[in-house]
């Protein structure tokens, strides 16, 4: 199949150097391999043609991969190919990721088993066809404010134009390493990130999220993304302002610095001005920028020679920015080429943010326009203004300001540490706020996530979802959030015991695996019967009857999955059924008994939350690294994948349950089991003896 137009720019620069430089490196993955621009180049023709076999029409193809070689690969050979492109972030729900399937039209999914350059897999789909913009080389589903995404169809000259455009701007001198850190299937990254870097001729440095500590979707590492980033000498990011804060957070604490950093590009949300001033005085070459999916990503960025900083900079070149009337910018320039189904968009984009510039000509966003907060006064407000000053207190994680059409604001505060003094953080930011926009009222809630729906890919939080969540007549926190947060300090305890953190980042051994399955092994076939046990306690709650049947049903049976998997990783299941748990496996599932038979059987459900969160993250994280690093067949981790797949739908309908719960005594009860087990869960992983790769090679 012939080129697609727009990428004959890019296809001519990586053969170029194939010739001129063929043994710099191009792709650098850790494990995963390592690409010089030859190596890369030829992978590049031999996946277009294999995709050229496979594939035909204007169907496109859809690719779930984590950052490394066999994404990088994909994504240029598709493109080459003309076979429109559609990345599947990683934190899409099961529902997300069906809609896009299906309203792309997309014919097949690629994956790969180890994520390397020659490594692929196609899952065919029965997806029917759906007539896309002439075109269209990528398709880009944005969550946008509701729950179901949007697909934006954009050309590839539209994204080379754009990713050149950056290399313009910032100039050649930051090509040097460049980190991928956001989500895999974000188009920041995509464009920005990886064509920029490819044009400039830099290295992408494309390792696994487990590998630079995002692989536990429940406590991000950023003590070692710092390390990841020191120690290979990286020298371009493109953050979202929590990963900003992370690594600042960790800067502060260990005092570490990062030199080699020429560029930090902060953008997808609203960051702090006092949070940018942290970075700064640590060293951090941190400039905003502002863009949209519409736009293939970048729209603006700061120079680096400016003095004011929390604008987000100046037109990269590819667009013109002007004011509506009423504050809303809009972009004049190269655009999408439509959304999925709508016609092609005509006249400027309506961006929906509130924006002003100052006498620089730099563009200041003041908030979103269909978040603005008209009080019973009649005051305007942009919560955005608000939610800065709140975020640029060490206390406050996350937050969100609501009051429209009350007498007063109101705020959803995530806070950073379990003790954080928050009524401190809301006192400093109501003293530099005017009497009609200050906090009158606030409450803890759990953190916002693509996991719950509560927050975007790039850190936008989801106004509608959460204050469906939080404010549909609740005068107070729900339980489950409750549950959450009441647990957040054991819950990170859990987190960080080696044994978890190198299963979520693939880093054990074989043994290790069969150790870990045998202990889970002699913890599972206890489930069935816990559930019995606290089920003949409850004939007086019959909800709580009817969902531990419902948990019994699910729950049957999965120890002997657990000793299929043992066998089909080499082990010997017979010698795992005999043989007897170790100490800290008999304390939790002893403490479990215990409590459901001479306490409140209610605390059982502590329980299910602590099992059914954790093994969420092993199978969305865990599951594939090992995999990946063993090289064992997929029978081999049927009850991690199944169970994580099933835990899924669990957790939604566990949080259902536990919000219907209104007994004190009984949300005493789960707390209290929930903090135990988190405690024994720990102790459990921590007596596993545990061998890495590293050693073990």
């Amino acid at each position: 199949m012939g080129e697609a137009t727009g990428m004959s720019a890019l296809t001519t620069i990586i053969r170029a150097r194939a010739v001129t430089h063929p043994h710099r490196i191009a792709i650098e993955s850790g494990t995963q391999g390592t690409l010089d621009w030859a190596a890369f180049s030829e992978a590049i023709d031999a996946a277009n043609a294999m995709f050229g076999r496979h594939f035909s029409g204007t169907s496109p193809v859809a690719i779930q991969l984590d950052h490394g070689p066999a994404a990088c690969v994909a994504d240029l050979a598709l493109l080459r190919c003309g076979i429109p492109a559609l990345p599947i972030p990683s934190f899409f729900s099961a529902e997300q990721r069906h809609h896009a399937l299906r309203a792309s039209g997309a014919c097949a999914l690629v994956g790969s088993r180890s994520g390397q350059a020659d490594d692929f897999s196609f899952t065919l789909l029965d997806s029917p066809s759906v007539p896309l913009h002439a075109g269209t080389a990528k398709i880009s589903f944005t969550s946008g404010s509701t729950g179901t995404p949007k697909g934006i169809c954009l050309s590839a000259a539209h994204m080379m134009a754009v990713a050149q455009s950056v290399i313009d701007f910032v100039g050649n001198a930051h090509a040097g390493r460049h980190l991928a850190l956001l989500p895999p299937g974000i188009l920041l990254e995509n464009v920005a990130g990886f064509y920029a870097t490819m044009i400039a001729g830099g290295t992408y440095v494309a390792l696994p999220q487990a590998d630079v500590g995002l692989g536990n979707p429940f406590q991000p590492d950023f003590a070692m993304m710092a390390r990841v980033i020191a120690a290979q000498r990286i020298t371009s990011l493109i953050l979202v302002p929590e990963y900003l804060a992370g690594l600042v957070a960790v800067l502060a604490q260990t005092g570490a610095r990062l030199p080699d950093l020429t560029l930090v590009a902060v953008g997808g949300a609203r960051v702090p001005p006092a949070l940018i001033d942290a970075a700064m005085t640590f060293g951090l070459p941190v400039r905003q920028g502002y863009g949209m999916t519409e736009c293939a990503s970048v729209v603006t960025l700061e120079r680096p020679t400016e003095i004011r900083r929390g604008s987000v900079g100046v037109s990269i070149g590819s667009n013109h920015l002007r004011l509506a009337p009423d504050g809303e910018i809009l972009i004049d320039g190269p655009a999408c080429l439509g959304r999925i189904g709508e016609a092609v968009p005509d006249g400027p984009l309506h961006t929906g943010d509130i924006g002003r510039f100052d006498e620089a000509g730099r563009l200041w966003i003041e908030g979103r326009k269909s978040t603005l907060i008209i009080t019973s006064h009649g005051r305007n407000i942009s919560p955005e203004w608000v939610e800065s000053l709140l975020l640029g207190d060490p206390a406050v994680a996350q937050a969100m300001v609501h009051g429209d059409g009350e007498a007063r604001l109101g705020a959803l505060i995530v806070p950073r540490t379990p003790d954080a003094d928050i009524d401190a953080a809301v006192a400093s930011a109501n003293a530099r706020l005017p009497d009609y926009a200050r906090i009158a009222h606030w409450r803890r809630v759990a953190p916002f996530t693509p996991m719950n729906g509560q927050l975007t890919g790039n850190g936008r939080i989801r106004r509608a979802v959460i204050a469906t969540a939080h404010l549909q007549g609740r005068p107070f926190m729900p339980f489950y959030d409750r549950l959450i947060t009441e647990t957040a300090d054991v819950a990170a305890g859990l987190a960080a015991v080696p044994q978890l953190q190198a299963g979520l980042s693939g880093r054990i051994s074989r043994d290790t695996y069969i150790a870990y399955l045998g202990q889970a092994y002699h913890h599972v076939r206890h489930t069935v019967p816990l559930m019995q046990e606290a089920r003949s306690r409850l004939s007086q709650k019959p909800m709580l009857v009817t969902a531990l049947d419902e948990y019994i049903a699910e729950e049957t049976g999965h120890e002997q999955w657990i000793l299929s998997d043992i066998a089909a990783a080499g082990g010997d299941t017979a010698a795992v059924a005999a043989s007897a748990p170790n100490a800290a496996t008999r304390a939790m599932v002893d403490h479990a008994y215990r409590v459901i038979r001479t306490g409140n059987p209610v605390a059982f459900f502590g329980m299910v939350h602590v099992l059914e969160g954790t093994s969420v993250a092993l199978a969305s994280h865990g599951a594939a690294a090992v995999q990946a690093a063993l090289g064992l067949p997929p029978e081999a981790f049927t009850y991690l994948t199944s169970h994580g797949a099933l835990d899924q739908d669990h957790v939604r309908f566990f949080a259902d349950l536990m919000n219907r719960i209104d007994d004190p005594a009984d949300q005493a009860a789960i707390v209290a089991m929930a903090r135990d087990i988190y405690r024994l869960f720990a102790a459990l992983f921590a007596s596993i003896p545990m061998e890495t790769l590293d050693a073990a090679a």
